[in-house]
């Protein structure tokens, strides 16, 4: 990569290197990202080799398209067979598996009309060409996109576009934390890498209980070696004076009140709901539906779309990846049966996914 920007000057990362050294001073440091960028990130800078022997990288549940769950692919594999039904979904989704090893690519190479967005945006555009059908927009993702796909109900509204609606299947970022660290048999993750992109939504006030009930350190960073670094040095220091906090190191991207007006919007057209994780089931407040105002624009009411029971898939441990229990060279079917070319599980499927990074940059 080009070392162009300060974010990236390798003086500065060896600096940073030192006094990430110091601070550990030969403490364990065990952190999770759970943003796949951050995953990408670290990666394709070469610092997961560079960082000391104490630090322990671990990949968590920051993949839209990872975490979304068998019985959700089902549910979008149903709804591409039923008749006047257009399916308009991010290009991600496409390839992932799901009963059978099913996917909705496999669906449209036998007729089914699914259509690749760039944009909810871009949904409404198709549902104004065909008045006839009923558009429906997959909707995954975290706080980021969510806002995104509020907008978009906003302009049906306006456009009166009532053959558009949404499957609401978004996941939000705290509640996933405080699954991951309630968990019995967990990774015993020490502190948290927070996603920098989410968090220009949220701010740091959701954050908060890391610090204050679990005692864990919580850092905003961006995903340059310089960000990165910065992070990691100001976690092993929190840890060292035994002073968890949530902090914002990313201030050139973050406000640490967020986006207010972005969340206002979430709020007019959705409510929290309980959302099942690959791996970690089902977790109380985690997803997001839309408020009964807006049920028009509904799919799970409109179409009476129901998530099913579904046996995971065979030999796939994306689940244990998701949660940090494994790394992806530790499941079996990794680099073997699994790859970017025919992936068995989504983590092998997205450019963000755990599976996919170790694939490209160490395997």
């Amino acid at each position: 990569m080009s070392l162009s920007s300060p974010y990236q000057d390798p003086a500065l990362c060896r600096a940073l290197l030192d006094r990430l050294q110091t601070a550990l001073d030969g403490r364990e440091l065990r952190f999770m990202e759970v943003c796949g960028t951050h995953t990408v990130a670290i990666f394709q800078s070469g610092l997961r080799s560079l960082l000391p022997r104490e630090v322990t990288h671990l990949s968590g549940p920051g993949c839209p398209v990872c975490v979304t769950h068998d019985a959700e692919v089902a549910a979008f594999l149903d709804l591409a067979g039923r008749d006047g039904v257009i399916i308009a979904t991010f290009g991600d989704l496409l390839r992932v598996p799901g009963p059978g090893g099913r996917s909705l690519k496999h669906a449209q190479a036998r007729g089914a009309r699914i259509e690749i967005v760039y944009s909810p945006l871009d949904a409404l555009n198709i549902a104004a060409a065909n008045p006839g059908d009923t558009v429906v927009f997959l909707g995954i993702g975290f706080e980021t996109t969510a806002p995104t796909v509020a907008a978009t109900l906003m302009l049906a509204e306006q456009r009166k576009l009532d053959n558009f609606c949404v499957l609401s299947l978004h996941k939000l970022v705290p509640p996933v934390l405080r699954a991951l660290l309630d968990d019995k048999d967990g990774c015993g993750v020490q502190a948290f890498l927070l996603p920098g992109h989410v968090s220009t939504i949220l701010g740091l006030e959701p954050y908060g209980f890391l610090a204050s009930e679990y005692r864990v350190p919580a850092v905003v960073g961006g995903f340059e070696p310089v960000d990165i670094l910065q992070a990691l040095c100001i976690m092993a220091e929190q840890r060292r004076d035994d002073a968890p906090a949530v902090v914002n190191a990313y201030p050139r991207a973050v406000s640490d009140q967020g986006n207010p007006r972005a969340r206002a919007l979430l709020e007019t057209y959705f409510m929290p709901s309980d959302a099942l994780w690959r791996g970690l089931g089902l977790i109380p407040d985690s997803g997001l539906a839309l408020r009964p105002a807006y049920e028009r624009f509904d799919a799970m009411k409109r179409l009476d779309i129901t998530l099913p029971d579904v046996p995971p898939l065979p030999g796939c441990r994306c689940g244990q990846v998701l949660k940090g229990r494994i790394t992806p060279p530790q499941c079996p079917l990794f680099g073997k049966a699994c790859t970017p070319a025919s992936p068995v599980g989504p983590c092998m499927v997205s450019t963000e996914g755990s599976c996919a990074a170790y694939f490209k940059y160490m395997a």
